[in-house]
């Protein structure tokens, strides 16, 4: 191919594939239907908070390679701050009792042996059957590797089940746990936490924004696909709301990279999953950011509604992922709030009198695919029946989950297809 790459979609997806079309030789062009880029990864300022807040805190490791090249590709390879170490804190909000998660550096994963490093209570019989995830079948939930030990469910497998598949361990996919933890778990030097600073939106969206317009492509914004028009097996036209049809010459290629609902509404023959599991977010502006001075930059939570909690700056964010199945996370607003921040007063040791100034519930219903072994056996593939359509998305069959880094790999994949 040596034509044009017509991208639909400027969340992590649209922009990885542009940004690797590319690197690639091809010129592109990048259609998005809001008025803003990077879909569920981005950083806006809220005016009840007055600041700046991520709409979604998404976790990227070291080991998360396409990540790593994307950053490159658009310019910005420090954009992420790696921890130290891969080192994880969790407190248990009802007795009280933290611990620490520490993965060692080195391939041979022997901190599963230390009872200092494991999870408080687990017992080393529990991590060597967890070991079993790695022989993990396409039918398998993560549950299937949960002893009879409740320690070991609650504090190994359902932060990690919730946090990486966004569902609990009895219908989340072990497949996809399995993918995550030969790509990242396996050794500390690949599992440390990377830290956006000034937001996701600053690290990982407008350096790519700024690569496009310095390569004469800038996203072409409040063009929302309507149709796409085919004839002899391959793609023809697009056809947006508003503006001119793009007529797709023969050289050309497109990649649909959109929403799954918005995929499955315009090609329904794709597949694309409809069912979806949500996330809650919560923000806290803290009245005395001196209290939180020692805090660690991240904090599992367990025996709670909230699940993790991140420090950034006076902002206090707290996740709980698969809301859905997380008693309590349906409660009216400002009671769930009160209740939200006193978890948070306690997991962060605060004095009884800390408060808030403000705060703001995010509500993302379509967080993610809801990746059962089920669905995720039906993950569309990238390639399409039109030979010069291409689809890109953290819902497509990558063989990762649906976070940042798949999505930035299906775009990488989409750009190697139709190029």
């Amino acid at each position: 191919m040596t034509g044009t790459v017509h991208i639909v979609g400027a969340g992590l997806a649209g922009l990885s594939t542009a940004l690797h079309a590319l690197k690639l030789g091809h010129g592109v062009r990048v259609y998005e239907g809001a008025p803003q880029a990077g879909g569920r990864c981005r950083t806006y300022f809220d005016s009840r908070l007055g600041r700046n807040i991520d709409n979604g805190n998404h976790l990227v490791l070291t080991g998360n390679r396409s990540v790593a090249e994307y950053l490159e590709l658009a310019g910005a390879p420090g954009a992420l701050v790696a921890a130290a170490a891969a080192d994880f804190p969790f407190v248990d909000i009802e007795s009280g009792e933290r611990w620490r998660v520490r993965i060692n550096d080195g391939p041979i994963p022997w901190w599963a042996l230390d009872h200092a490093r494991r999870p408080k209570g687990v017992r080393l019989t529990d991590m060597l059957r967890a070991g079993g995830i790695l022989l993990a079948g396409p039918h398998d939930t993560i549950a299937s590797y949960c002893t009879r030990n409740p320690v070991m469910r609650e504090r190994f497998w359902e932060p990690m089940a919730m946090a990486v598949i966004n569902l609990p361990p009895e219908e989340a996919s072990a497949r996809l746990m399995r993918a995550t933890a030969l790509e990242a778990w396996r050794d500390g030097r690949l599992a440390r936490p990377m830290f956006a600073p000034r937001g996701l939106g600053p690290a990982l969206i407008d350096p790519a924004l700024k690569a496009l317009e310095e390569a004469g492509c800038p996203v072409e914004y409040g063009r929302l696909l309507r149709r796409v028009e085919k004839e002899a097996g391959r793609a023809t036209r697009l056809v947006f709301a508003r503006g001119e049809p793009v007529q797709i010459a023969q050289e050309d290629a497109v990649v649909l990279a959109l929403p799954a609902h918005r995929l499955a509404a315009i090609m329904p023959e794709s597949g694309a999953p409809t069912e979806t599991s949500p996330i809650l977010n919560a923000h806290f502006l803290i009245d005395d950011p001196a209290l939180l001075e020692g805090a660690p930059p991240i904090l599992g939570v367990t025996r709670a509604v909230t699940q993790w909690i991140f420090i950034k700056g006076d902002i206090v964010s707290l996740t709980i992922s698969a809301a859905d199945h997380v008693d309590g996370s349906d409660a009216e607003e400002e009671a769930l709030l009160r209740r939200l921040w006193d978890e948070t007063r306690r997991a962060l040791a605060l004095p009884e009198a800390a408060t808030y100034l403000s705060a703001r519930l995010v509500r993302e219903k379509r967080a993610t695919f809801r990746q059962t072994p089920q669905n995720v056996a039906r993950r569309p593939r990238q390639e399409t029946s039109l030979r010069n359509l291409a689809l890109a998305g953290d819902f497509v069959d990558t063989g990762l989950p649906a976070t940042i880094e798949g999505a930035v790999r299906s775009g990488e994949r989409a750009a190697r297809l139709v190029c």
